[in-house]
């Protein structure tokens, strides 16, 4: 039975075929099909039918005509791509095309600097400091292969064969045994993007000089990059020590000519090069990579959270007394003492005016719910674990973890214990637990809006209650969400199981904790999306009343890509456009510019953010809204 692989929104399915006279049409459809049935939300369609498409060969990317039957124009288990009207033609299957260059020294490797080489927004090239410590580093490996020196994974065998010495006639193969044995991994690849963040990672531990790669080889591999050569890796059978071994050995096999690669100009070929083996498999890349964008992406939501949050607070008619610069500053975290900041920005009605605001200017109000209140406290810690996470990830982005060790300078190898995973690991365990906070007290503020008893809104958010339902059911989603989190949360890393006969007994599981912890915070983006979209539709029944100029910004952003609710309707869509505004940062681009200039008018000589700056006592007018004026 023909089989074949099929390209859907960033997702690989398996397509199998019970007739070759099915059409390429049928393809097609079997391939959205499927990729539906795996989205919640059906991908954002209603049926099968109403999806408008065409395919494309990944090989050569020829278009296929739909009429033409699949034995004629497709080879068994040939690789095509379905490309949905109105999508960007797979952005993170095809990268976008190169900016410059970001050279690299295996010291200075940012988070930042990894996701833009994930997106292919850059090419990479080596520092000549770098090279210069490669080349004395492999000096070291050649010395040690002509004087038949034991040295482990060089000169014998790996893990319980570390006493079984290889001669130097079967060296070659040793190398090449050990990509395909370890090359075990199971489960989907992992997509394009986070494939070029973890070769672009073990490039730059590479580049530090540790490893005993060649020059030569490792300038092949920058190659492979830069022409956006993918190899095809499971994203599952890492234990997180010793090292991401399944995970980055299905990364040497494509460089080794048996695994799947694929490039722009060639689609799925075989790929061409046989290089050094266990320079390119041992150390904690795929954790760190996978980690390097949890945190960015953690931090793209915490910032865009507060937002979110200050407009639930108008639209439920909120005081900003709680935010206030002396509550914060005696107790100076910075976290905490940033998210009263931010809310003051984008809340401040000297500032900012508020119509909203100053409509329950004289309300019998005393406080706020805590979903409210104490957003700086909650949103704060997030802040500053993803801060703590950053550090660490950063430290690990730039750190030789491979085994053995090669020191130049002192000429000898030594065998120690850097590929192991615990360190990103515990760190990023530590971030599912902080970010998924967001995701809970937001979920609180949807039943807030949702909920007549406590917003003074029409319940559900919409009108004509009952023959329509409102976001009912969004809040449902958004509390299956947080509570799906909950289980997720549960940290990977306080668990290790014995491998390799018992010579690595204590494992990290470290790539379970970056996979989940990137599954925590795409809920957490859903259900602040969800929050997003409802906060928007609760100020249409405070219309014509308008809030602050920043917040009145956010809402027009929103409404851009998904208009007001007046009667029940497909709703999936909409959370997906708002999600997608949360991902690619639009509501902070919105709010930026008003949150610094608040800064620069409000802090000193503008200076960075720090914990003494928050300590800073502002004028009244400038820390005391006028809000809620019974409380004074």
């Amino acid at each position: 039975m023909p089989r074949y692989t099929v390209h859907v929104r960033g997702e690989w399915l398996a397509v199998p075929c019970l007739s070759s006279t099915n059409t390429i049409e049928w393809l097609g459809k079997e391939a959205v099909r499927r990729y539906m049935k795996n989205k919640p939300d059906n991908g954002g369609f209603a049926s099968v039918e109403e999806v408008k498409f065409y395919i494309r060969r990944c090989k050569g990317l020829g278009l296929l005509d739909l009429d033409d039957t699949v034995g004629d124009a497709l080879e068994d288990n040939e690789f095509v791509e379905v490309v949905i009207e109105g999508d960007i033609m797979s952005p993170d299957f095809i990268p976008s095309q190169p900016e410059g260059y970001i050279s690299l020294d295996g010291n200075s490797l940012t988070t930042e600097d990894l996701v833009n080489l994930g997106k292919g927004l850059y090419k990479i090239k080596l520092t000549p400091e770098a090279e210069t410590k490669v080349k004395k580093s492999r000096e070291v490996i050649e010395r040690i292969v002509k004087e038949q020196t034991v040295v482990y994974g060089i000169t014998t065998g790996f893990g319980k064969f570390a006493r079984t010495v290889i001669p130097n006639s079967n060296l070659r193969e040793l190398q090449v045994n050990l990509v395909r044995s370890h090359s075990a991994g199971v489960g989907k690849p992992l997509t394009p993007e986070r494939t070029r963040m973890l070769l672009a990672l073990r490039i730059n531990v590479l580049a530090k000089g540790y490893s005993g790669i060649s020059l030569e080889t490792l300038e092949q591999v920058i190659e492979v990059f830069n022409a956006s050569c993918l190899p095809y890796i499971p994203e599952k059978g890492t234990v997180g020590a010793s090292g991401d071994l399944a995970p980055l050995s299905h990364l040497a096999l494509g460089l080794i000519g048996e695994g799947k690669m694929w490039s722009p100009k060639s689609g799925w070929a075989d790929a061409k090069y046989v290089r050094f083996g266990l320079a390119l498999i041992n150390g904690t890349q795929m954790i760190t990579s996978l980690g390097c964008e949890a945190v960015e992406r953690a931090g793209a939501i915490a910032r865009q959270a507060d937002i979110i949050a200050a407009l639930t607070l108008e639209v439920l008619k909120g005081t900003t007394r709680a935010f206030d610069t002396d509550i914060h500053a005696v107790r100076p975290h910075r976290g905490q003492a940033e998210v009263a900041f931010r809310f003051r920005s984008l809340l401040d009605s000297d500032h900012h005016p508020s119509e909203i605001a100053e409509s329950h200017r004289f309300c019998d109000r005393v406080q706020d719910a805590y979903t409210m209140r104490c957003c700086p406290q909650v949103h704060g810690i997030v802040n500053d674990t993803i801060a703590f996470v950053k550090d660490i990830i950063t430290t690990e982005l730039n750190s030789a973890t491979d085994n053995p060790m090669v020191f130049a300078e002192r000429e000898e190898t030594i065998s120690g214990g850097n590929f192991h995973g615990e360190y990103p690991a515990k760190a990023l365990d530590y971030l599912a637990i902080g970010v998924h906070e967001l995701a809970a007290i937001s979920e609180r503020r949807i039943e807030r809006l949702c909920n007549p008893s406590l917003s003074e809104l029409p319940a559900f958010l919409v009108t004509e209650g009952g023959l329509n339902s409102g976001f009912m059911i969004a809040h449902c989603t958004a509390a299956a969400l947080v509570s799906e989190n909950k289980a997720l949360c549960h940290p990977s890393s306080v668990d290790s199981l014995s491998t390799s006969a018992a010579t690595e007994d204590h494992v990290s599981m470290g790539g379970w904790a970056a996979r989940k912890a990137l599954r925590v915070i795409e809920h957490v983006e859903q259900v602040l999306a969800i929050e997003l979209l409802a906060a928007c539709q609760g100020i249409e029944f405070l219309r014509p009343l308008r809030t602050t100029t920043p917040l009145e910004k956010v809402y027009d952003l929103v409404r851009s890509v998904v208009r007001p609710w007046i009667k029940d309707r497909f709703m999936a869509p909409d959370i997906e456009a708002a999600h997608r505004l949360l991902v690619e940062q639009k509501v902070w681009e919105v709010a930026y510019p008003y949150i610094e200039k608040y800064r620069r008018e409000h802090i000193p000589e503008s200076r960075p953010i720090s914990p003494t700056a928050f300590s800073l006592r502002m004028s009244a007018d400038d820390s005391h809204d006028h809000r809620h004026q019974n409380e004074l």
